[in-house]
C-alpha cells in the first residue's frame, strides 16, 4: 500500500512541473509573435526573419521538452494507476481513468502537430501574410492545449486525491 502511495503521490508532483513547463511554452509562443511585430517595424532596416526564427527554435526546445516529460509522465500513469485503480477504487473511477488514458492520445496528438506548425514557421518558405496567420494560429492552437492540459490535470487530481484519501485510511 506504501508503495502505491508513493506512485499516486508522485504523479501529483509531475503534475505541478508539467503545468510550469507549459506556461513557459505559452509565454515563448508569445514571444515568438510579438518578435514578428519587431521585426515588421524593423523592416525597412534589416529584411529577413533572423530574430523570429531564433523564438521559433526556443519554441521548438520548449516543446521537446514538454513531449519528453509528458511521454514520460504518461508513461507512469498508464502503467502504474490502473493496477492501483482497480485495487482500491470502484466503477466510477475506474470509468473515469480509462477515460483519463484515452486523452492522452490527444494530447500527444495536439504536441506532435505543434511541432510540425513550429517547422513549417521555422523554415521560412511561406508569403509573410501566410506566415503571420500561422503564427496566430499556432499561438491559439498551443493556448488550447494547455488549457486542455489543465483541464485533463484537475479531473485526474480529483481521482488522484481519492485514491490518496482511500489508500492512507
Amino acid at each position: 500500500m506504501e508503495d502505491d502511495l508513493a506512485i499516486i503521490e508522485r504523479v501529483i508532483d509531475e503534475h505541478k512541473t508539467i503545468k510550469q513547463r507549459f506556461h513557459k511554452l505559452e509565454q515563448v509562443a508569445n514571444d515568438a509573435q510579438a518578435m514578428t511585430g519587431f521585426e515588421q517595424a524593423k523592416e525597412a532596416f534589416m529584411p529577413g526573419r533572423l530574430e523570429q526564427k531564433q523564438g521559433l527554435h526556443e519554441l521548438e526546445d520548449t516543446l521537446k521538452v514538454i513531449e519528453d516529460g509528458l511521454h514520460k509522465h504518461f508513461h507512469l500513469e498508464e502503467t502504474s494507476l490502473p493496477t492501483v485503480v482497480d485495487r482500491y477504487s470502484d466503477e466510477e473511477l475506474k470509468s473515469s481513468l480509462r477515460s483519463i488514458l484515452l486523452e492522452h492520445i490527444d494530447l500527444r496528438n495536439r504536441l506532435a502537430h505543434s511541432k510540425k506548425h513550429v517547422s513549417e514557421l521555422v523554415s521560412g518558405g511561406m508569403a509573410r501574410h501566410r506566415w503571420e496567420a500561422s503564427a496566430h494560429d499556432m499561438r491559439a492552437y498551443i493556448s488550447h492545449t494547455r488549457k486542455l492540459l489543465e483541464a485533463h490535470a484537475e479531473i485526474e487530481q480529483e481521482l488522484l486525491n481519492k485514491l490518496q484519501s482511500r489508500l492512507k485510511k
